[in-house]
């Protein structure tokens, strides 16, 4: 699609600058102050809008998801360990993830096809997460949720263990709202190696997450959802800084966003656009 032969070319994910070529008519004009001002460039369009993940061909979408992978392990939300997914907007009963293998190291080639049931679409029989079923039982019962980002940072598993409410400390973690259910594996499974490594757990996650935009995992870690790739991973790096920045208070009182603060700063942070552009640039660099 000529959307997708533009990224190609080079014009970047989040948009392209477009224009007209000039006007070379000076010699019809009459004077010098004519010429000049028809050999000016013309207005420059502002950037176009982000194509939607629903609009997407498979191929600019499993591009996206790679870079997220990318993204994820230089913000510091994921280590070895950890994933990001992104449903198939061509079949919903499916969803996009890499095959076993560390974030950093995810290429295009790595993308595996799974349904509900972590069933590979094509057969692939290389070795998967052991926590596919994190994401088969989200997005089994919540279709509003396109991506899943499962986020190892320690910020995020302490404040999993500490017994107190995480909540929003500035705009940018508006989505926490009045806080975050946490999921913990030992109160339905008894002791565990804590992986979410089968389809009734990870229903049992997913029922903790609830409604919610995101849940802490006790001794684990934590998820985020969102409505596209963007917005899933944009949010687990700020729910990263958020426990940062909680814990840093230490004992100190902190004056959190109240619930219509955070409401209404989630409602200016719906995509992350400018932090998507920064972050891909730094990784693509490397």
């Amino acid at each position: 699609m000529e959307f997708h032969r533009l990224l190609k070319a080079g014009f970047g994910r989040r948009g392209f600058l477009s224009g007209s070529s000039l006007l070379l008519t000076g010699a019809l004009l009459g004077t010098g102050e004519e010429a000049a001002a028809a050999a000016k460039p013309a207005p420059v369009a502002a950037p176009s809008e982000p194509l939607p993940q629903e609009k997407q061909d498979k191929q600019a979408l499993l591009d996206d998801l790679v870079t997220a992978n990318h993204i994820l392990q230089d913000q510091g939300v994921v280590d070895g360990y950890g994933h990001v997914s992104v449903r198939n907007p061509a079949n919903p009963n499916h969803f996009f993830i890499s095959r076993w293998l560390a974030p950093d190291l995810v290429t295009v080639s790595d993308i595996v096809e799974l349904d509900y049931d972590c069933v590979p679409a094509n057969g692939d029989t290389r070795k998967l997460y052991s926590e596919r079923w994190i994401h088969a039982e989200i997005y089994r019962v919540r279709p509003d949720v396109q991506s899943i980002v499962h986020t190892h940072a320690p910020t995020v598993v302490l404040m999993g263990t500490i017994n107190e409410p995480l909540l929003p400390i500035y705009h940018m973690g508006g989505f926490i709202g009045t806080g975050l259910p946490t999921f913990d594996i030992r109160k339905s499974f008894g002791n565990t190696n804590m992986l979410i490594n089968n389809a009734a757990k990870g229903k049992a996650l997913a029922e903790t997450l609830g409604k919610s935009p995101a849940a802490l995992m006790r001794g684990h870690g934590g998820v985020t959802v969102g409505y596209n790739i963007m917005h899933s991973v944009g949010r687990s790096v700020y729910l990263k800084i958020n426990a940062e920045m909680h814990l840093q208070a230490g004992n100190k009182k902190i004056e959190t966003l109240n619930p219509e603060e955070a409401h209404l700063a989630e409602e200016g942070n719906q995509e992350f656009p400018k932090d998507w552009d920064l972050w891909a640039r730094k990784v693509k660099k490397g």
